[in-house]
């Protein structure tokens, strides 16, 4: 057995940047004590990885931190789109697309959307929200290393600061660490995939004149594809602020040190078409996307998420947002397993879920990248060839076809051609507004802490259902709540929309029932009555949870 370590919490996380900021917040809302390390003194600087898309949100809301969330947004909240243009003065371009949302039908899908908030803007919002639910933060203190054990896991801390080294004793670790993540390395995890795709140079300047340049065209990006001038111009408030990515390639011998001041300013006037644009360069930063999935995503009480599991090409934004909904599927089984409600087994299929969604992603995402001709990127024979389409199919309707699912059908493709959320196993609940106790809310805003038995408000199968629920939550110690929905005096869930057949939009009938995770996915459904439903549901359950 280990030395008594300087603290002891039930979760370490190691990385304080967006997946593990999140993931404190996911916990805290759960009541998981915890503690996150991370190396760098505070939250990011640099206007990055701004697109949150519209799962990404949904987590969000159920947090109840959107409201936060769109007012640190505010300033691009009219910004959609994506230009394509030579150069921002002169007629020719075209819009790849001109709304994220055109026509609204979104909103048949979910109770929120896509959302347009720089890292930089996102992460304080978040330490904010994850303090306040008692979150332990802990920045520019770094995990130097850790070892494991069949009981948990020791992690030797040092803050930088104070430069002491102390020790954290843990039931389990998370590593957010990012892509070139220590702990990964240390448990010799190795990656899959073709790995570095392209590099640039990013680039944040001051600009009071571009904005005549630009004009009404209000984009999340433009492209320039002028010849040796090509980058990416993003927009920070629409007046003076900007960033640009300029292509770098290391892969011809280009040093970073050839980016000096004089050349960048050169190439963005050069690629905006305005040769004395005013030009402030005020911070520069490089990255490389790549295209990379680890192995496995655990080894025993080590866990990973985020750019420490996954590398995807930055086109549509995929890579955050795949790394958040990583930490919200692990925070739940965490949260399960300690409380005693699930056995460890759960754990085991953070890897089964998560890792083939990451596969599917960032093969969509180098896709995209070669669809929207990403300035740097000359894509090897064989990259960015996968499936296109529409992008909620992705980012929407992935399912997870094995793992803590009970019926689903396991040859089914991770991420669907078409966007259909009718309550299969394994696939995001559907979204319906119902009114609670007077209350407005979508079905999504009731998936969180618990287990979620929904049944039939008009149907004696359906009282049956919920008799069991409740008969289980009372004697089997799981988190488990149970509503009745639709119309008249036992109905918890009224359906706000008239004549809604929420059973029907959930794949089911007045006599069956559907089994939701604290996550928001499907767990199981059954189609029609049950001679027992209290043994079925039992039986059911265990399979779910793994505790048996």
């Amino acid at each position: 057995m280990p030395q008594k370590a300087d603290h002891q919490v039930p979760v370490l996380v190691v990385g304080g940047s967006l997946v593990g900021l999140s993931l404190s917040l996911f916990l805290g809302r759960l009541g998981v004590r915890h503690m996150l390390v991370e190396r760098h003194s505070g939250t990011s600087v640099h206007p990055r990885g701004r697109g949150n898309n519209v799962r990404t949100m949904e987590l969000f809301r159920v947090a109840g931190i959107e409201p936060d969330i769109k007012a640190a947004a505010s300033l691009l909240a009219d910004n959609h789109g994506i230009l394509q243009t030579p150069a921002l003065v002169g007629e020719a371009g075209e819009w790849l697309f001109r709304e994220i949302d055109p026509g609204g039908g979104l909103a048949r899908f979910s109770p929120t959307g896509w959302c347009l908030c720089s890292q930089n803007d996102l992460e304080p919002v978040l330490v904010e929200g994850a303090r306040a639910l008692g979150g332990d933060l802990r920045y520019f203190h770094e995990l130097e290393s850790f070892e494991q054990d069949p009981e948990g896991v020791t992690g030797f801390v040092r803050d930088r600061d104070s430069d002491r080294l102390y020790t954290v004793r843990a039931d389990y670790l998370v590593a957010a660490d990012g892509p070139r993540s220590p702990v990964r390395g240390r448990l010799g995890i190795g990656h899959s995939g073709p790995g570095d795709l392209f590099a640039n140079v990013s680039v944040t300047f001051r600009s009071k004149l571009l904005a005549d340049a630009v004009g009404e065209r209000r984009f999340i990006c433009c492209y320039l594809t002028g010849p040796g001038a090509d980058g990416a111009l993003l927009p920070v408030d629409n007046e003076e602020n900007w960033v640009f990515h300029a292509p770098w390639h290391p892969e011809n011998g280009e040093r970073l040190e050839e980016f000096t001041e004089e050349r960048l300013q050169r190439h963005i006037r050069s690629a905006v078409g305005v040769p004395d644009l005013d030009v402030e360069i005020t911070g520069k930063a490089s990255w490389r996307a790549a295209e990379r999935v680890a192995e496995r995503y655990a080894s025993d009480r080590v866990f990973l998420a985020g750019d420490s599991a996954h590398e995807m090409s930055p086109t549509g934004a995929f890579g955050s947002n795949t790394g958040i909904q990583d930490a919200h599927n692990l925070a739940w089984k965490l949260a399960a397993v300690l409380g005693g409600w699930a056995g460890p087994g759960l754990l085991e299929t953070y890897d089964a879920e998560r890792r083939p969604v990451a596969v599917a992603t960032s093969a969509r995402a180098s896709a995209r990248s070669v669809e929207h001709s990403h300035p740097g990127f000359a894509p090897a024979p064989g990259v960015g060839g996968g499936k296109r389409g529409g992008i909620l199919d992705v980012v929407l309707g992935y399912r997870y076809p094995q793992g803590a699912v009970v019926g689903a059908d396991p040859s089914r493709p991770v991420a669907p051609e078409g966007l259909r959320l009718t309550g299969e196993p394994g696939s995001r609940a559907p979204h319906l507004w119902v009114r609670r106790a007077g209350e407005r809310l979508s079905t999504i805003d009731l998936y969180e802490r618990s287990m979620v038995l929904l049944s039939d408000a008009g149907s004696s199968a359906g009282a049956a259902w919920q008799d069991a629920a409740r008969h289980l939550a009372g004697t089997a110690g799981v988190r488990l709540d149970a509503y009745r929905v639709g119309t008249g005096a036992d109905a918890e869930l009224v359906c706000d929309t008239e004549g809604e057949d929420w059973a029907a939009l959930h794949g089911t009938t007045a006599d069956g029932a559907v089994l939701v995770r604290p996550d928001g996915f499907v767990a199981w459904r059954a189609t029609g009555a049950a001679a027992d439903p209290a043994a079925e549901l039992r039986e059911v359950l265990a399979q779910v949870l793994r505790t048996r």
